[in-house]
């Protein structure tokens, strides 16, 4: 269930040029928050913007949690400018996150730009739930990586693309997501894999056809703009083979095979 709470900032920097990390505390939202559920945020003490901004749930504490977000316009702008100790409303947790399937042993978490900022969360959630994590992470340049770090302190299997080549190797997520399930999972271990990807939709769309054509299971959290936040605007549907579902309330996490991609 989900509140309407104000929550004091604790922590709030610049992690990479125009990313930042703020820290909230809220002992409510940390401790039901599962991965892939996002808050929604009145990004200033005003009503200049009107609408709540919604940010994926990055990690949690016991009393706090944490927001990954990049300035992107007036209502982020704005939000970068709070300080520690001042305080935020926030509603929340929201969504529909990813589901946990016991019987897997190895989970493939790939995320693009932005998009790492819920795997995070369900790394760590991870960690003594299955054998074997890889993370593979993909930007545009090297000065726009994040959480690389974060993840190796979860993992030592942590793989790195960006589109120009300037740091690890250079391509797509898809890429990589390839040759890990290629080369190290192997044919004979697809069985006892997941996927688990957020990021840009023709990311999520490629992942979504490997995994249909490697028979994988595969859950991508969806990334649309919002509104309400709770499923009452209709303002960020997303066509399925059941029809148009609510990304804020269904979502944002579906079943790869569920969503009609379109080119």
């Amino acid at each position: 269930m989900s509140i309407q709470e104000k929550c004091r900032v604790l922590d709030h920097k610049e992690v990479a040029p125009k990313h930042y990390k703020l820290t909230l505390f809220s002992s409510y939202i940390s401790s039901r928050a599962e991965p892939g559920q996002f808050v929604n945020v009145r990004c200033s003490q005003e009503y200049d913007p009107l609408l709540r901004r919604p940010f994926s749930i990055h990690r949690v504490s016991k009393d706090y949690f944490e927001l990954l977000y990049e300035v992107v316009g007036k209502g982020t702008e704005q939000l970068s400018k709070q300080t520690i100790g001042s305080e935020i409303d926030v509603l929340g947790p929201l969504g529909s996150g990813f589901k946990i399937d016991g019987k897997k042993q190895i989970a493939i978490l790939a995320g693009g730009g932005m998009g790492v900022a819920p795997l995070l969360l369900l790394a760590e959630t991870l960690k003594d739930k299955v054998k074997a994590i890889y993370v593979l992470i993909g930007c545009n340049c090297k000065s726009r990586l994040l959480c690389e770090q974060d993840f190796k302190n979860v993992t030592d299997q942590v793989l790195v693309s960006t589109d120009d080549g300037s740091y690890g190797k250079k391509g797509f997520v898809s890429d990589t997501l390839l040759e890990v399930l290629n080369d190290t999972i192997g044919a004979r271990n697809l069985s006892q894999s997941i996927i688990y990807a957020c990021g840009p939709k023709p990311m999520l769309k490629a992942i979504a056809d490997i995994s249909f054509q490697k028979k994988i299971d595969c859950q991508v959290s969806m990334e649309e703009r919002m509104a309400c936040g709770i499923g009452t605007c209709l303002g960020c549907v997303v066509k399925t083979k059941d029809g148009y579902k609510k990304v804020c309330d269904d979502g944002p996490v579906f079943d790869s095979k569920e969503i009609i991609w379109q080119d």
